[in-house]
């Protein structure tokens, strides 16, 4: 069959080897393909616009971009709606087919493409947090060695920092010097991760400043630089989604439900979605939750007024839920956070 009968193509992305299997409008099997890279970059702009679809992982956005580029409509699919559509044996064939079968489905939901900037933002917060992860993993080790050797010290690294040096001067707690060593190469390398973890925050301090969009997210109360980042290279603009409480619900600071019998059983939040986006969001809620003003806007009020009848926790990720929902009008409506006034009281 020609391939002005292919209506989707579904491509199972590897590093060098790439399997596509192409189905027409009616869902019919037309042909599989193995390429190279090289090849299916030619390949791409010989085959007729269509549908792309492949599952969201690394190398997904690239190829998202060169298929549109030739024209074609892209769709990247998160791997867990595939799974369900494999219909035998995992290989790279039966894969391409799921993904060309799961965006068949009209209610299939997907990811969306994003701009360089956007990666490169992402990019960003990924390091910073791998030296994070880094530094709390160096900090750990030194406090099990010292542990080891009946030294204690309190929680916090800032007071870690602090005792340090004395613990290393003290020849009397009965450190060898072999150990001493040891521990001082651990502090000198948590020292030059400080160093490049502060250069990172502020190249993306630099980014908040100057993008317009992290600038308007920014105005939203509980929102730094770093979230607002977060936000916008997760995001974009927000219109992937049709309403606030879907993007809510794409991080999982929604309830989850198992509803059955026209009976709504509600639980805790799902935890859906980016896990470090919702962590940095969950982070800056707290932040404002310790230092709000409540008598000062209409969100203090309905913060206190929560506070009353809630756990802490709750009140905590309900907080958060109004921020990304906030985030989500400021990004779509092109204009700043305006908050409401206090109510005037009646005489």
């Amino acid at each position: 069959m020609s391939d002005h009968a292919i209506h989707i193509i579904g491509i199972d992305l590897g590093k060098n080897w790439f399997h596509l299997a192409a189905m027409d409008a009616h869902g019919k099997l037309i042909y599989r393909k193995k390429f190279g890279r090289n090849q299916l970059a030619d390949f791409i702009f010989t085959l007729k616009p269509c549908i792309a679809a492949m599952e969201s992982c690394p190398g997904s956005q690239f190829w998202g971009r060169r298929l549109r580029d030739a024209g074609h409509t892209v769709r990247i699919i998160p791997a867990q709606f595939v799974r369900p559509y494999l219909k035998s044996n995992k290989n790279d064939f039966n894969d391409a087919e799921a993904i060309a079968e799961a965006r068949s489905r009209g209610g299939m939901r997907f990811v969306a493409l994003k701009t360089t900037d956007q990666l490169e933002l992402q990019a960003l917060h990924r390091v910073r947090q791998r030296f994070i992860v880094e530094r709390t993993a160096v900090v750990n080790q030194m406090r099990a060695l010292l542990i080891e050797h009946g030294i204690v010290i309190p929680v916090g690294r800032a007071l870690f920092a602090r005792r340090l040096p004395k613990i290393l001067e003290d020849v009397e707690n009965g450190l060898s010097m072999r150990l001493r060593g040891l521990i001082e190469r651990l502090r000198r390398r948590w020292l030059l991760i400080d160093d490049e973890l502060e250069s990172v925050s502020g190249e993306i301090t630099q980014v908040a400043t100057d993008s317009e969009l992290c600038r308007r997210v920014r105005t939203v109360p509980g929102v730094g630089p770093i979230v607002s980042t977060a936000i916008v290279a997760a995001v974009g603009t927000g219109t992937a989604f049709r309403r606030a409480r879907d993007m809510s619900a794409w991080l999982g600071l929604v309830p989850s439900q198992y509803s059955t019998g026209s009976k709504p059983n509600r639980g805790r939040i799902s935890k859906r979605g980016n896990a470090y986006l919702r962590m940095m969001l969950i982070q800056g809620a707290r932040a404002l939750l310790i230092h709000m003003k409540r008598e000062q806007s209409r969100m203090g009020l309905w913060l206190r007024e929560l506070e009353k009848r809630s756990h802490p926790h709750v009140a905590l990720i309900a907080l958060a839920n109004k921020i990304v929902r906030i985030c989500w009008k400021v990004l779509t409506s092109g204009n700043e956070y305006q908050p409401f006034q206090e109510r005037p009281k009646m005489s």
